[in-house]
């Protein structure tokens, strides 16, 4: 148990029958009539559905221990991908659903972090950027300069994403995993 004093972004709330949610961001407002309260934004664990929730300051509110192993993705098996605990190397195979949004940038030999409560995975975190290479774009034209559009470009994961014209088929980039976007070459 914690107090809503005690918030952090990043800590896992147990709220409403045991449900999971992450604070994303907290903010202590004093008004200068009536009692303290925190505004919070509280992100689903398993759905990522956001949230807006406050509560009176000093509320208790229960906190899940999410454990965050360092994990290396190995290789997919069926549906499922595998990934080794890179302190104890044992195996954990996690269903498509909890992966999510990182399969688009997932590599064998990856590393990520896995959160886990009570045995079961929760979710994957990719770190910021990853670089990647281009398996397939259309080639560039004489003239394409940094400052034009972009043109649909297929990642070796498979995952296609915009980059600009000047790039072409065999580069490395690094790619934001937030939000899909090139964030530029990578000088080998």
């Amino acid at each position: 148990m914690a107090t809503t004093n005690d918030l952090k972004n990043g800590m896992v709330l147990k709220l409403d029958g045991g449900q999971l949610w992450s604070v994303v961001e907290f903010q202590h407002v004093k008004p200068g009539k009536g009692g303290a309260f925190v505004r919070t934004k509280l992100k689903h664990v398993l759905s990522g559905k956001v949230v807006d929730k406050t509560f009176n300051a000093g509320t208790k509110v229960e906190t899940a221990t999410v454990d965050r192993r360092s994990m290396q993705f190995s290789y997919k098996d069926g549906a499922d991908y595998v990934f080794m605990d890179t302190s104890t190397y044992d195996q954990l195979p996690i269903n498509p659903e909890t992966v999510g949004d990182a399969a688009n940038y997932l590599l064998e030999g990856q590393d990520c972090t896995v959160a886990i409560y009570e045995e079961n995975p929760l979710f994957v975190e990719m770190p910021a950027a990853v670089e990647l290479v281009i398996e397939y774009t259309e080639p560039g034209v004489q003239g394409d300069r940094s400052t034009g559009g972009t043109k649909p470009a297929k990642l070796e994961t498979g995952y296609e994403i915009g980059v600009p014209l000047f790039i072409t088929t065999g580069e490395k980039i690094k790619v934001d995993t937030r939000s899909g976007e090139y964030l530029g070459r990578v000088n080998s």
